[in-house]
């Protein structure tokens, strides 16, 4: 067992879901060499311990007319007043789908998701700079998508 506590098969299911959520019981138990009760069993000790959070679906943005996703960063006063007000006005802009406390010159990292150049700006110059204690705001665009994925690496089980 590693420090996680995850097993061989907790880690062979963990990987199975990650690839297809939509999995059923039986066949997830068939891919992760379990009986359907175990299989099931450990699905829902995984979800109680936290290891699986939720289940979702993966969109394309680009068919929902999402043409552009930028990374933001973004500098904010360094006052505690500042740094709450930042953070309650990122969580009501759903167009931010991340958003990271960041080491190095900016304080605050965003991913976002608009449909076009004229929706980035409007995000930009009329919702995030009058967020209070917004100080700077840099913007980088995607050009391409090498390598995009949800999947996290999972630690190899420990055999014997």
């Amino acid at each position: 067992m590693k420090e996680s506590g995850l097993d061989a098969a907790d880690i062979r299911i963990l990987g199975a879901l990650q690839r297809n959520g939509r999995l059923s019981n039986v066949d997830l138990a068939e891919q992760v060499g379990l009986s359907p009760s175990p299989c099931l069993r450990r699905v829902r000790d995984l979800e109680e311990q936290g290891f699986i959070q939720g289940y979702t679906a993966i969109l394309d943005r680009r068919k929902l007319g999402m043409g552009v996703v930028a990374f933001v960063e973004v500098k904010i006063d360094q006052n505690a007043e500042g740094d709450a007000d930042f953070r309650r006005g990122i969580l009501l802009l759903p167009e931010v789908v991340s958003c990271f406390v960041m080491t190095g010159t900016m304080d605050y990292l965003l991913q976002v998701v608009v449909e076009d150049l004229d929706a980035f700006a409007d995000l930009s110059m009329r919702k995030l700079l009058s967020i209070k204690g917004v100080k700077e705001v840099k913007s980088s665009f995607v050009l391409d998508v090498v390598k995009h994925s949800t999947n996290l690496p999972l630690p190899r089980p420990v055999i014997g």
